[in-house]
């Protein structure tokens, strides 16, 4: 089976979509694998011998950043979120789709102007050189993709997230 055939047997997504969900699973899986070889070998060399990974700490903080906000977006896509329905069937399908609504345009709204002050933390950072204790490596950049990946969650949740809200059937 092709790349191609196996990503549209398994993603529902259309389009475009498809592909950059496929592509954000492929980030975070292959930090995921990163992340349990660096503590394998920092593990390893704990307890055999007597010497950790130095930096190890830095790299696995950057890697679950990664890892995290690369899922964000698909996540919100998808509708996977944790949802409370204990309400839905006494208020009636009319009432849970205009709270639906209103629940992702606020939350729409609150990652957007969440990654534009993100943003800025991450220019600061970046004009002012921070860099990670051990390893040197600029935090502003890190800061800079949590900002991006904030917006493509509030991208997602305005236009897909809403379609879903309006076009699915109740329970």
């Amino acid at each position: 089976m092709s790349l191609s055939a196996w990503v549209h047997v398994h993603y529902d997504e259309v389009g475009p979509v498809r592909w950059l969900a496929f592509a954000l699973e492929v980030v975070a899986a292959t930090v995921l694998f990163s992340l349990m070889l660096l503590t394998c070998v920092d593990v390893t060399g704990r307890y055999l011998f007597a010497n950790s990974l130095d930096g190890a700490t830095e790299l696995t903080e950057i890697g679950l950043a990664i890892m995290l906000f690369a899922e964000m977006p698909v996540v919100t896509w998808r509708g996977g979120h944790v949802v409370v329905d204990i309400l839905d069937r006494v208020l009636g399908s009319p009432v849970v789709k205009a709270l639906g609504l209103l629940a992702a345009l606020v939350i729409s709204t609150s990652m957007y102007f969440l990654g534009v002050r993100i943003f800025e933390l991450a220019e600061r950072s970046l004009r002012r050189g921070v860099e990670t204790e051990y390893l040197g490596i600029p935090t502003g950049y890190i800061v800079e993709y949590i900002a991006v990946m904030s917006w493509f969650t509030a991208l997602g949740m305005i236009t897909y997230g809403i379609y879903r809200i309006l076009t699915t059937q109740p329970k």
